[in-house]
């Protein structure tokens, strides 16, 4: 067996047979090797079809990965075919991409470092330039991670997160009973989201049961609009993050400013934020869980935000929608006959918001795993130092979380 035949075996270009192999003129530490097709008809690259006849063809300098440490550049006569369906196209290869100047072997590998590494590094790797590795890799991660599925979708969780300063922001949803990303979007307005119920589908959307959000009117409507047999459910951790800066903040600052001739007591209420918006179990110091009773027990406006901050958490504990509904209607009236008007004003806000907050009783999902995804998101463009193309940022988070089943 010659030494052609060997190369010719290993290298596994189908459809080509090797004509010579040497060193490059310029540079003896590279390899050149010359490829030549076997038959005289080849697929359309489009509709893969035989083609019985080629229309023109052209030399093309193809990469493929090192041998023994050389860089291996090979000379190939690419063919464009006569398609009777799509007229001339490339000729489709099983190992180099329509228009690529790489195999698909050599691309494979650059992807796969580019999980452990960074651009720069592996365009110094292999001697390409850093936007040709972050093409390939985008090329590759098309290819590996395929189209969205939707497919069985019924429940649904989003939210958004930043993605550029300025205030930009990008949706990110999910499908909360896999962990996996389902679609990504520039912007939080009901018109950036309607570019994913409509890849949806009506079938899809009536298929939809509840969908998981913060208190954002917008992903609200038009979730109603799309998917009206779906319950909105909004997630705890907003809505008391949103109590304690409308109502504990409002309170602690009023009744700050209301003792502003007592100055000791003052001075203790204006250092207590923190103190008054942490979870009592929260709370692992003694010394702080005397001063907070100490604080309660000397402000009766206080101490009554905070209790009722603690009782309102208990509506996402119930599993019965009616028993929650009574629950409610019995905290929205406390909280009027308060006499605070923080209090007041957001009980009344909120009561607009009710039917997605009792929806959890029957729908108990959460935003909590989308604040971990968000936080991985804000990893991920820390490391790359920021992203200018979304849609290969985008690839790179569906790649990050492709689901529990993947």
């Amino acid at each position: 067996m010659t030494a052609q035949k060997i190369i010719e075996i290993l290298g596994e270009w189908e459809g080509y047979r090797v004509n010579t192999v040497g060193p490059a003129p310029s540079d003896s530490s590279e390899v050149w090797i010359e490829l030549l097709p076997v038959k005289t008809s080849g697929r359309c690259c489009g509709c893969k079809s035989l083609a019985p006849s080629v229309h023109d063809s052209s030399i093309r300098w193809i990469r493929d990965l090192p041998v023994f440490g050389k860089p291996v550049r090979l000379m190939v006569i690419r063919r464009r075919v006569l398609c009777p369906l799509c007229g001339p196209k490339l000729e489709a290869l099983n190992w180099n991409e329509p228009y690529s100047r790489f195999t698909c072997r050599f691309e494979e590998s650059v992807a796969r470092l580019c999980k452990v590494a960074t651009h720069k590094h592996v365009a110094t790797e292999y001697g390409i330039n850093r936007k040709t590795v972050k093409n390939i890799e985008k090329r590759y991660l098309q290819r590996e991670l395929g189209p969205i599925d939707l497919e069985g979708v019924e429940l649904l969780a989003m939210d958004e997160f930043a993605i550029q300063k300025g205030h930009r922001y990008a949706t990110v949803i999910i499908d909360p009973t896999c962990k996996k990303v389902l679609w990504l979007g520039r912007g939080r307005s009901r018109a950036a989201i309607h570019p994913f119920f409509e890849l949806l589908g009506e079938e899809g959307c009536r298929r939809i049961k509840a969908v998981a959000m913060d208190m954002n009117s917008s992903f609200e409507y038009e979730v109603w609009e799309n998917c009206p047999d779906a319950d909105v459910v909004y997630d705890l951790f907003h809505v008391v993050a949103k109590y304690g800066r409308e109502v504990i903040d409002r309170v602690r600052v009023d009744e700050a400013n209301r003792l502003r001739d007592d100055k000791p007591t003052r001075r203790v209420i204006k250092g207590s934020r923190w103190l008054l918006l942490r979870n009592p179990e929260n709370i692992p110091k003694p010394a702080d869980r005397v001063r907070l009773d100490e604080l309660l027990q000397a402000n009766q406006s206080l101490a009554t935000v905070y209790v009722m901050k603690s009782d309102l958490k208990e509506l996402w504990n119930f599993r019965d929608a009616g028993l929650a509904q009574t629950f409610w209607e019995q905290w929205y009236e406390r909280a009027i006959e308060s006499g605070i008007e923080p209090l007041i004003k957001f009980a009344t806000r909120l009561a607009g918001y009710i039917r997605g907050i009792v929806s959890h009783a029957r729908w108990p999902l959460h935003t909590s795993l989308l604040e971990g995804i968000n936080n991985k998101i804000k990893v991920l463009k820390r490391m790359a130092y920021g992203y200018r193309d979304d849609e290969f940022f985008f690839l790179k988070i569906r790649q990050a979380f492709p689901g529990n089943g993947a």
